[in-house]
């Protein structure tokens, strides 16, 4: 992988549509959630990376879900200097013989 995008951006492109669908402004949705509408942008433009209470505010104020608004992050968002091993990672180890993955983290 050469360069991920990072999560915050799929956040905020489906925040910004939801918000489009429903025909209302920053500053509205912004109020509705009970949120800065300056933070409500920096959300949007994948700027900011909320914490799970705003997110949930947000996906309330917008008649939405968490999970709708997170529906295009994938792994493939992790950069791979952040990622991590996964559950696949050590089962295949384990099928390997070895007790661990290798990993240059570790």
């Amino acid at each position: 992988m050469t360069s991920a995008v990072p999560p915050t951006v799929p956040l905020g492109k489906k925040l910004k549509e939801i918000r489009l669908r429903l025909g209302i402004s920053q500053n509205d949705a912004a109020y509705l959630a009970h949120i800065d509408v300056s933070n409500f942008g920096k959300i949007e433009r994948g700027e900011a990376n909320p914490s799970l209470t705003t997110l949930t505010r947000i996906a309330t104020a917008l008649d939405t879900t968490v999970a709708e608004l997170t529906s295009e992050i994938t792994g493939d968002n992790v950069p791979d200097t952040d990622r991590t091993l996964t559950a696949r990672d050590f089962i295949a180890a384990r099928k390997a013989g070895q007790s661990r993955p290798q990993s240059r983290w570790l």
